[in-house]
């Protein structure tokens, strides 16, 4: 007769006590929450006419595990919230920093997500990052050539330096292809300032840093109140796209010919490359379209 006796100690530490200024403390003290399971088992086996000794041993066994906690900067957006959902249904504790906050729309999974309103260059930082085991940035967007530059580049660099300065292992980046453009159109703050924003990643964490580089994003996007559709031109796109590549393949190199022939990514191939990125310890450097496509199959369900 086998018996078997368990019991399950959790601990975690205790939230920082929050700051009211910017700031990029450095947390040698903010490592990753983790689990200690503690169990303690007792196995016996006693054959036919042979009484069963209850008083063996027992042997305990210690497991660390860790949690996966990720802060996605911009979690209420397009992309952040696709990520946030992917998170949440993978079990991964999610913490999205945005200017709007909680979004209006319901669902199961926006419970489950800790939204904080607020800045990136304003953030108290000992809230948002505490025990985080990874930032995801979906930080970007079109303005004038300063505006461009400050929230496609300089916003992201903030963010990098903090997460580095907190001790955040993992920083992963939503940029952009560049389409083969010319140089002279690669000069424009939107892309000069998602390439700062890289070089920032990849110099600040070269051994854990992620970059993706999508295309033209498609899904249901929210705006304003409306769904837009976006997945009724981007997925059958895609497809003709994928279907025709070998045949394309020798115009790739023509200036600017990727505006047109690169193919479209799912927003939910984006999120679950993502999740592949923060599950993967040895998942560093720059994803192209198909690299992020391969990323994605790898977590999907």
């Amino acid at each position: 007769m086998t018996s078997f006796r368990a019991f399950l100690a959790v601990s975690a530490p205790p939230l920082s006590s929050l700051s009211t200024t910017a700031s990029f403390p450095t947390r040698p003290n903010s490592l990753p929450q983790r689990r200690l399971c503690k169990v303690g088992v007792k196995c016996s086996y006693a054959g036919a006419g042979i009484s069963d000794d209850s008083r063996s041993a027992t042997i305990d066994v210690v497991a660390d595990i860790k949690n996966e906690r990720i802060v996605v900067l911009g979690g209420s957006g397009f992309v952040g919230s696709a990520i946030c959902k992917a998170a949440v249904s993978k079990g991964i504790e999610v913490i999205s920093l945005s200017r709007s906050g909680r979004p209006t729309y319901s669902g199961s999974w926006v419970d489950q997500v800790n939204w904080i309103p607020g800045d990136v260059f304003y953030a108290n930082w000992d809230e948002v990052l505490v025990g985080a085991t990874a930032v995801v940035s979906t930080l970007g967007g079109f303005g004038s050539e300063e505006q461009m530059k400050r929230i496609n580049g300089e916003a992201n660099v903030v963010a990098v330096n903090a997460a580095k300065d907190f001790g955040i292992p993992k920083f992963i980046l939503i940029s952009v292809h560049d389409y083969n453009l010319p140089s002279f159109l690669l000069s424009s703050g939107y892309f000069t300032g998602k390439r700062k924003a890289e070089s920032e990643v990849l110099s600040k964490y070269p051994s854990s840093g992620v970059v993706l580089r999508p295309g033209f994003i498609y899904g249901k996007r929210r705006v304003d109140g409306f769904e837009l559709p976006l997945d009724l031109v981007g997925e059958p796109l895609e497809r003709i796209l994928s279907a025709v590549e070998n045949f394309t393949k020798p115009l790739s190199s023509l200036p600017a010919s990727d505006l047109i022939l690169a193919p479209p990514v799912s927003v939910d191939d984006v999120a679950y490359a993502v999740i592949n990125a923060v599950r993967d310890d040895d998942c560093f450097g720059v994803f192209t379209i198909e690299q992020i496509k391969e990323a994605a199959a790898k977590v999907k369900v």
